[in-house]
């Protein structure tokens, strides 16, 4: 019985590491793509100049603004579309709102603002919530009047010159169903979250839109920054609500219907980045947990497809690429009973040493790589950058148990609500987090307590590791230990900082009362 388990923990232990190996090994092969295609996503003003002089006429553009509560950047991505570069005549503007707050009245007043300067500017409203995002973008298409949808999340600042630098590339080919731009970042350097999440970011799409448009394999539309053909969006079945990343999900419809989608790496328009690790969280969950539900929904269909197998397995890897967190977490829970039972397994203890350390080292530095190259790229002062980057690893590590969460719920059918991130416009270091208070309340995450367990953990793994001279494991185990006690115990803090600060007041008064 006891060899049974021995056998089990190091069978689970060793299917673990290999699949951790893969999602590393794919980052090197994302790299290779990007050194090899990506000029194909950069603007060559030859064949831009071709392609505008083929398409003739500025097409009729309708530009979409979804937003729901956000009082604080609503204004300020109304004024930034509302300079774009583009025919006025041509250009229709929605802004669709599902605000239950002050929002709506901002909103409302900045859009007669511009509708008296000659905009053609609304603001659409609904009497309920319905699919969220995808419901409000869905019935908003209703009334569109464009050939072209283009997109932005309040949260953006367009480039002046978005639309006039991608319409054209749908003159390229009847196919093209989508041109995606590449975010930006307003606040990077707001604080080590942020400035962590920028490399993150550009490691997307730096290396992995770049590699995968310019390959001619499926990418994906990030829900913002992009520009759709109508007829592609009716034809793939619309917008949907049936997962969290609407986007996702209709960008794969789209390609399995046997449209093309284009990536410029040119086109830059900044976002703000979430500067709370309760925004952050909420973010990376509903990203988790939409992928994997549009992976739920869609393998079958990409299976059965006239796809050919290289484009199969990328699609399949990219929309299963959040699996590296419960494979982290496993690898974390497997680690302790392996090294308790480690004398037990001496026949195969050097080749396990070796190997595993091997194996994880190769992989995990797979995204590294990227990152690093893509600041290469971005950066003159990439030395300095990158010195963020155990940042981003730390909090990349200790988001794995919530998105470990966000899997389960996804492969297990479990519908949750769309939890909007909040935008606070936090532009600068001067902006402060406790002046933004509309949207600062901050719930209890139960995760939190799991994420403190598992930091005291693995440096339970970490001290027994030392203990019996197992030195190859303690990086990878500290590693996890600071990612979860940083994320857990931040949450603690924002969730309990105003509460806290309420009770110092109230004693600090009772003190001077008593001193009066």
């Amino acid at each position: 019985m006891h060899e049974i388990a021995v056998g089990f923990v190091l069978l689970v232990y060793s299917l673990d590491i290999l699949a951790l190996f893969y999602f590393g090994i794919h980052c090197y092969f994302m790299v290779y793509l990007y050194l090899k295609n990506g000029k194909r996503c950069e603007t060559d003003p030859a064949t831009y100049a071709q392609l505008v002089k083929k398409m003739r006429r500025w097409p009729k553009v309708t530009l979409q603004v979804p937003m729901y509560n956000e009082y604080y950047v609503a204004e300020r991505v109304i004024d930034a579309v509302c300079r774009l570069d583009y025919p006025k005549e041509k250009l229709e503007i929605q802004v669709v709102d599902d605000s239950t707050d002050e929002t709506s009245l901002l909103v409302k007043r900045k859009v007669e603002e511009y509708r008296k300067k000659g905009i053609q500017i609304y603001h659409l409203t609904r009497p309920h919530r319905q699919g969220h995002k995808a419901g409000a973008l869905r019935e908003a298409l209703k009334k569109a009047k464009g050939e072209f949808i283009a997109i932005f999340d309040a949260d953006f600042l367009p480039d002046t010159h978005f639309l006039r630098k991608t319409i054209p590339y749908f003159w390229e080919d009847p196919r093209i169903g989508m041109v995606q731009a590449r975010w930006g970042h307003i606040n990077a350097d707001y604080s080590l979250l942020t400035k962590a999440q920028s490399i993150g970011i550009d490691g997307h799409f730096i290396i992995e839109q770049v590699a995968r448009s310019g390959s001619r394999l499926w990418m994906n539309f990030n829900g913002t920054a992009g520009v759709w053909r109508k007829k592609c969006i009716y034809d793939a079945g619309n917008w949907q609500a049936d997962t969290l990343t609407e986007d996702f999900d209709l960008s794969y419809r789209a390609e399995l219907r046997g449209w093309e989608f284009r990536y410029l790496i040119d086109c830059v328009n900044p976002a703000e980045l979430p500067a709370t690790i309760s925004a952050y969280r909420s973010q990376q969950f509903r990203w988790c947990k939409g992928s994997l539900q549009t992976a739920v929904k869609l393998i079958p269909a990409i299976l059965k497809s006239k796809e050919s197998l290289r484009v199969k397995v990328e699609a399949i890897t990219h929309l299963l690429n959040y699996t590296v967190h419960p494979l982290m977490v496993l690898n974390i829970l497997a680690t302790l009973p392996l090294l308790l039972l480690y004398e037990k397994l001496e026949v195969v203890s050097l080749p396990l040493l070796f190997g595993t350390a091997f194996v994880l080292s190769l992989g995990g530095l797979g995204p590294i790589v990227m990152y690093i190259i893509s600041q290469r790229k971005l950066h003159n002062n990439a030395a300095k950058r990158l010195l963020w980057l155990p940042m981003l690893t730390i909090i990349g590590t200790g988001i794995a148990l919530s998105n470990t969460v966000a899997w389960l719920e996804a492969i297990l059918g479990k519908k949750s609500i769309f939890v909007r991130t909040p935008k606070l416009r936090l532009e600068s270091k001067k902006d402060r987090i406790e002046e933004r208070k509309k949207y600062k309340s901050v719930k209890l995450n139960p995760i939190a307590f799991g994420e403190i367990f598992l930091g005291c953990y693995t440096m339970l793994t970490t001290i027994l590791a030392y203990n019996n001279g197992k030195y190859w494991v303690i990086p990878f185990m500290s590693l996890y230990a600071l990612g979860f006690f940083y994320i857990g115990f931040l949450s603690l803090y924002e969730t309990w900082q105003e509460p806290l600060q309420q009770l110092i007041r109230h004693i600090s008064l009772g003190k001077a009362k008593e001193e009066t």
